[in-house]
C-alpha cells in the first residue's frame, strides 16, 4: 500500500486578488479563497481521502483554509502544527505593493528577477520597519537572526526541507495520514525536493490556489508519483 501525503496551496486571499506582492503579511481569504477551500475538502471526501495529523503556516489565509477543509472533512478534532517554517516566502519591503505598479518603478525585468529567479533577493526591510517579523508576537518565541527580512525562493527551500526532515516526515513514517496547507512558494520548495526538480525548472512550477495535490510514497517513504486530484 502507497503512503499519501496531502498538499494544499491556500485558497484566493484578498491580497491575490488584488495582485499585491503578500508574503508574510497577514491577509485572510477572498470570498472566492473560502469557496476553493470548500471545493477542496469536497475532492478529498468525494475520493474517500482521509487526515490524522494536520500542518499549516503562521498566516491565517492557510490557516483558515485548514479549517474550511477539516470542519467539512469533520475532522476539526485532529492535532494541528503550525510553523513560521511553512509561511510564504519573505517579500521585503515589495510586501503590500501592487506587481503591475512595481513594474513601473522597477521595471519587468527586475521584478521578473524578484519573483521568479531561484537566488534572487527583493529589497529587504529595515528594522525599523513596521513590517519586519520581529516586531509581530506570534514570532516572538523565534530567535530574531532567523526571522528573515527579506528571502530569496533558494533560502526558503532550505527551511521548508530543514522543517521536512526534522519534524514532518518523522509523523509521516509513523504511518500519520498528513495534510499540509501553506503557501504557494513553501510548497514549490518542497516540492523542488521531494521531486529533485533542478533550479532552473523549479522557477517555472506554479501552484494553484485551493487545488489538492496528492503524493504517493512506496514503503520506503521514497515519492513515486504526484498529481493534481482535480485531474482524476
Amino acid at each position: 500500500m502507497n503512503h499519501k501525503l496531502i498538499l494544499i496551496r491556500h485558497g484566493e486571499s484578498e491580497w491575490n486578488r488584488l495582485n499585491k506582492f503578500t508574503g508574510w503579511t497577514d491577509i485572510d481569504l477572498s470570498k472566492n479563497g473560502k469557496k476553493e477551500a470548500i471545493d477542496a475538502a469536497k475532492l478529498l471526501l468525494l475520493n474517500k481521502i482521509t487526515v490524522d495529523l494536520a500542518y499549516t503556516s503562521m498566516l491565517k489565509r492557510s490557516i483558515h483554509t485548514l479549517w474550511y477543509i477539516l470542519k467539512y472533512l469533520d475532522r476539526s478534532w485532529i492535532p494541528v502544527k503550525k510553523s513560521w517554517n511553512l509561511n510564504e516566502r519573505h517579500y521585503g519591503a515589495l510586501q503590500g505593493l501592487n506587481k503591475l505598479d512595481t513594474i513601473k518603478e522597477y521595471g519587468a525585468e527586475q521584478v521578473q528577477k524578484w519573483r521568479r529567479s531561484f537566488d534572487e533577493t527583493p529589497p529587504k526591510l529595515t528594522p525599523s520597519d513596521i513590517r519586519c517579523p520581529g516586531n509581530d508576537i506570534r514570532y516572538s518565541n523565534v530567535e530574531i537572526d532567523k526571522l528573515p527580512m527579506s528571502e530569496s525562493l533558494e533560502s526558503t527551500i532550505n527551511r521548508v526541507v530543514d522543517y521536512w526532515k526534522i519534524d514532518i516526515l518523522p509523523n509521516f513514517k509513523k504511518n500519520k495520514k498528513i495534510i499540509i496547507v501553506a503557501h504557494g512558494n513553501s510548497l514549490r520548495a518542497l516540492i523542488k525536493y521531494l521531486n529533485k526538480i533542478n533550479n532552473n525548472d523549479i522557477v517555472k512550477l506554479d501552484i494553484p490556489t485551493g487545488t489538492p495535490i496528492i503524493y504517493e510514497f512506496n514503503k520506503k517513504f521514497v515519492p513515486i508519483k504526484y498529481f493534481y486530484l482535480k485531474d482524476i
